[in-house]
């Protein structure tokens, strides 16, 4: 062993001792209290540092023992070292190229949570569900999420290399996403047959419920007297919009409210006088549908106010902040968390549909096969098995009896998820 590990284990070592005395004496038996996990933390590094097959690394140890504890606690947590976290600052604001990737921890890899409509990463393929396996060919193994994010971003025009893993390809896929200044798409909104409106809410950015109002207006004067709110992969934006948006819909009561440990109880209530449609509405959402479109999501099901369809939601809506500590690191992770009227927190328990639908999504199987935006082909009911039942539940209302989780696919029709055969 080296004099440098010598001596950081001797500290750690030391640290870890001063702690469980202090522990002891404060401590009092059958307690669960933060010395006793640091306690088994402790007999597990002694028992590493012994049996292990080989002299471990204890600085690599416990670097990865900080990240699987934030991983548990939060998938959007990052645990930055000094000079990451200074580089995080420097460069927080000052890159302006992105690729529009939204990613959290899965399976101790960055998945995808969702893309920025019309960013690289939405042009590129990448959906809610894939991993990304390295970037400029750093493997992600542990890598802090915000580190990733920054690495992600650069000056407009230059170009970053990931590779990706997914479900629907067997080998990794190498992808060159050449970053750009984001610009989130107008929301999209348009008449079906049988006076039912559509309105697709594809990102949550500043200003997006005040195009969603313009919308809600236009469809009304057109003749619209019931309305599908699609909030499929809409991910990107802020919470505070998710509000806006829900307000359009709510007309009074609790949208969410937002609390933490050390993180006052803050309200969001409905103004109706910001209230543009009270007419019969269902949502469809799915596992892209992340952030402040489940705000939306949960306040208009709490409410009774609308049928939700489709899949469960991702669970992501929480207030993040950076905590510094000594050494100049830091840990960017959740100080309070959105809930739903009913109390719910969103990111434990995320969005359940009254209808649950289990969306195949038929991708393409390389980039020279793009699929089109929903916004730029138009919604086709008979294309889109998902809002066909959106469709059915707003005119004929939810189906009798208890909740059934449904496969729909394009090609496969339905079937219940896990069955052989089709629904009878």
């Amino acid at each position: 062993m080296n004099r440098r590990l010598k001596a950081f284990t001797l500290g750690l070592s030391t640290c870890l001792a001063a702690l469980l005395l202090v522990g002891a004496v404060l401590d009092k038996p059958g307690s669960d209290t933060p010395y006793r996990h640091l306690g088994v933390f402790t007999e597990v590094l002694h028992r590493i540092k012994s049996d292990y097959v080989e002299e471990p690394d204890l600085k690599s140890v416990t670097l990865g023992a900080i990240n699987g504890l934030l991983q548990a606690m939060d998938p959007f947590a990052s645990y930055l070292n000094a000079e990451q976290y200074k580089e995080y600052v420097k460069n927080k604001d000052a890159l302006q190229g992105d690729v529009g990737l939204l990613l959290s921890w899965k399976y101790g890899y960055l998945g995808v949570v969702g893309t920025v409509p019309g960013s690289p990463a939405a042009r590129a393929g990448l959906v809610t569900g894939d991993m990304i396996e390295t970037i400029r060919s750093i493997s992600t193994r542990d890598m802090p999420l915000a580190y990733a994010e920054m690495l992600l971003r650069g000056k407009p025009g230059t170009t970053v290399e990931i590779s990706v893993l997914s479900l629907r390809q067997q080998e990794p896929r190498k992808l060159t996403l050449t970053r750009e200044v984001l610009a989130f798409p107008k929301l999209s909104w348009s008449m079906l047959s049988g006076q039912i409106g559509y309105l697709q809410v594809s990102s949550l950015a500043p200003g997006k419920a005040v195009e969603a109002a313009e919308g809600l207006r236009a469809l009304l004067s057109q003749g619209a007297q019931r309305l599908v709110l699609d909030l499929r992969n809409c991910a990107a934006g802020t919470v505070e919009e998710g509000v806006a948006l829900t307000n359009l819909f709510l007309d009074n009561g609790i949208i969410t409210y937002v609390e933490g440990q050390r993180y006052g109880r803050q309200e969001f209530r409905a103004d109706p006088a910001r209230t543009v449609w009270r007419l019969p509405l269902v949502v469809i959402t799915n596992r892209g549908t992340a952030g402040g479109a489940e705000v939306a999501a949960a306040a208009l099901l709490d409410h009774k106010r609308a049928e939700v369809v489709g899949e469960p939601t991702f669970g992501n809506a929480a207030v993040r902040r950076p905590v510094t500590m000594e050494d100049g690191a830091a840990i960017i992770l959740a100080v309070a968390k959105y809930y739903s009227p009913s109390g719910k927190a969103i990111q434990d328990t995320r969005v359940t549909p009254t209808v649950q639908l289990i969306e195949s999504e038929l991708m393409p199987e390389s980039e020279e096969e793009p699929v089109p935006p929903e916004t730029e082909r138009g919604p086709k009911p008979e294309e889109d098995r998902l809002l066909e039942k959106a469709i059915e539940v707003l005119t004929k209302g939810k189906p009798a009896g208890s909740p059934t989780a449904w496969r729909i696919g394009s090609a496969a029709g339905k079937v219940p998820a896990g069955a052989p055969g089709p629904n009878p």
